[in-house]
């Protein structure tokens, strides 16, 4: 198992658009991957579940992935997050 936690970067969080890039990004990886919000942990495969988190711009997440690649899993998607999805950061 690994984690890392990372502060979401973009103002708006994790709404339909970057959460939709996020799951594209973990279905790239074998490994089982999940999102933690405080004490909530969801499949971090399921756009509702990342929706039900309601992550907004400056909360930390921390991200968990188990299996054959999970730290590439965690680094991967840790590095999407940090560039803010490519969107304008304020």
């Amino acid at each position: 198992m690994f984690v890392k936690d990372v502060m979401v970067q973009n103002q708006v969080g994790l709404h339909a658009r970057p959460a939709t890039f996020f799951i594209q990004k973990a279905n790239e990886f074998k490994s089982s991957i999940w999102i933690e919000k405080e004490e909530r942990r969801v499949n971090a495969k399921s756009l509702l579940g990342i929706l039900s988190l309601g992550i907004v711009g400056g909360t930390a997440i921390r991200v968990i992935a188990d299996g054959a690649d999970e730290e590439a899993a965690v680094n991967g998607l840790v590095d999407l997050v940090e560039s803010g999805f490519n969107e304008s950061v304020k």
